[in-house]
């Protein structure tokens, strides 16, 4: 029997921001953690992933993860605004956009091309004093950037994330807004795409 092993618990926040987190709409997905599959098991959904259509062909039928997958699995909102936007690759445009936010910046070497380490996120939040609405809000947008390299938009490394999704986060009332289910959805199926192609030996994305 295949089995899906829960390796990683949810990343620690403090509780003090729940009221802040529940209002950008990512609340229950900052509860699940990392759950990773077996090989075996992602291996034999992947060798029935058919990138025409987006389902799975198994003996009994089709199957495809849907955007209500998505809602009852992550809790994240699946109507609102695209999530898009210009993908900038500059060093200089990264650490404005950092400053912007937390007011500090990652080093080139807290970074990979324009993805900025996970650690550096957990730095920032962690030393965050909270004692006002700004602060609190900074240090959900850390966690929120987390949670986008741990689970929601995850790469292979599992160590980084893009900071791209940093200026749909510039206005704390409006992050609710963005349709971030079907943008997790699609990179699910982008990655279920890459993944059957012979030369991949890894896949990527929300494999929970």
């Amino acid at each position: 029997m295949l089995e899906c092993d829960h390796l990683h618990p949810p990343d620690p926040y403090n509780q003090i921001v729940e009221a802040q987190l529940r209002e950008t709409g990512f609340y229950y997905v900052s509860q699940i953690g990392v759950i990773k599959g077996q090989s075996a098991m992602i291996t034999a959904l992947i060798e029935r992933w058919r990138p025409e259509t987006h389902t799975f062909h198994f003996p009994v039928g089709e199957c495809a993860v849907t955007l209500e997958d998505v809602a009852v699995i992550l809790g994240l909102p699946t109507n609102g605004l695209p999530v898009t936007g210009p993908t900038m690759s500059s060093f200089e445009a990264l650490e404005a956009e950092c400053l912007h936010h937390f007011g500090v910046s990652p080093r080139k070497n807290e970074c990979r091309g324009s993805f900025i380490k996970l650690t550096w996120f957990r730095g920032v939040r962690d030393r965050i004093v909270l004692n006002d609405v700004v602060s609190m809000q900074m240090y959900v947008k850390c966690h929120i950037m987390l949670l986008f390299g741990k689970v929601i938009f995850t790469d292979k490394s599992g160590a980084g994330v893009h900071w791209k999704f940093l200026p749909l986060l510039r206005n704390f009332g409006q992050i609710i807004q963005f349709s971030w289910g079907s943008a997790c959805l699609a990179h699910l199926y982008r990655s279920l795409c890459r993944a059957t192609r012979v030369d991949c030996k890894e896949m990527d994305g929300p494999s929970t």
